[in-house]
């Protein structure tokens, strides 16, 4: 037998204006995936889930239904045709889920990407991570319905990543400046992206996507110069913040609580519930922390929330 464990850190999807097509990654929290192959050994599927764990009995363990191992059968089948990898035996798969369902912190996200690298790791990177990144995307259409890559493609590669394209793909790595922190706050409700997807306008009128479109090009523009003022008045979402807002009790008493305490800008991590913000170090990061923290203490619900600061995630998954 032989064991690998993989790792993929949370992710904010969208990124305010960049809906579907903007995300990046943070260095904690994540998930892992422990992979045992047993050679010699053959079933009718070439996966199966050992165990599930942190998940609270939500996730499916048929391994055609789980993100995780779906990824990894697809995996399993470019490589024996794309590869000409010879691969005989059985994999069992481990899924440690320390990310919150529901979350908007790209949490079936992070457990695809953890399970492709060490997919990739036991069977002797016959991949790169762009490779590997494809599967992922494909992942999130079993987990959402729709294969969205703002989450996964971060998740596998780190930074900033920007989707030029769907068909066919074409991702773009933006690099982080060097003194960007992200201050998340995970709200302890769920939010199913389905739902959250099933609010947003079927139509925009030109004068919302004129604005939306501008916004998206001066965030990308900030981040390559640094420029932290810019990358602050550019985190503006005209489209679906105004339709998300009213599913996240107190949503905008957190976001004047971040911008008071000095954040740069802040919106809805992916769908929701979790909120983010940026900030230009450390300190201010943790400050904004303790301010969103308590705007959700005091909502009229009263809800407790997890909080972390984080850089960007310049590794994407890697091998524990």
């Amino acid at each position: 037998m032989k064991t690998v464990r993989g790792f993929a850190s949370a992710t904010i999807g969208n990124v305010a204006c960049g809906f579907d097509i903007l995300g990046f990654a943070i260095t904690e929290p994540g998930d892992e995936v422990v992979l045992t192959l047993h050679e010699g050994r053959e079933e009718e599927l070439p996966v199966s889930i050992a165990s599930i764990s942190g998940d609270g009995g939500a996730l499916p363990r048929d391994p055609k239904k789980n993100t995780s191992s779906f990824v990894v059968l697809k995996f399993l089948e470019y490589i024996r045709t794309q590869k000409n990898v010879d691969f005989k035996g059985h994999i069992e798969l481990e899924l440690i889920k320390k990310l919150p369902l529901s979350s908007g912190m790209g949490s079936s996200a992070a457990s695809a990407a953890a399970a492709l690298v060490a997919a990739n790791e036991l069977l002797g990177r016959p991949c790169d991570k762009m490779e590997l990144v494809h599967f992922a995307i494909e992942g999130e259409r079993v987990a959402c319905g729709t294969a969205h890559a703002d989450n996964a493609a971060p998740a596998m590669l780190g930074n900033f990543v920007l989707i030029r394209s769907y068909n066919p793909i074409d991702l773009i790595t933006i690099p982080s400046p060097e003194n960007l922190y992200c201050t998340l706050a995970h709200p302890h409700i769920e939010l199913r992206t389905a739902y959250a997807r099933s609010v947003l306008p079927r139509t925009i009128p030109l004068k919302t996507a004129t604005e939306q479109w501008g916004n998206v090009g001066a965030l990308v523009s900030g981040l390559l110069m640094s420029d932290y003022e810019l990358i602050g008045r550019s985190l503006v979402d005209v489209i679906a913040e105004p339709r998300r807002a009213p599913l996240i009790p107190g949503f905008y008493d957190v976001k004047r609580a971040a911008l008071g305490a000095g954040a740069l800008g802040c919106s809805i991590a992916g769908s929701g519930p979790s909120i983010f913000a940026f900030s230009s170090s450390a300190p201010v990061a943790e400050k904004v922390g303790e301010a969103m923290r308590n705007a959700f203490l005091e909502s009229r619900e009263r809800l407790e929330a997890d909080i972390w600061v984080s850089p960007v995630c310049k590794e994407g998954a890697r091998i524990l």
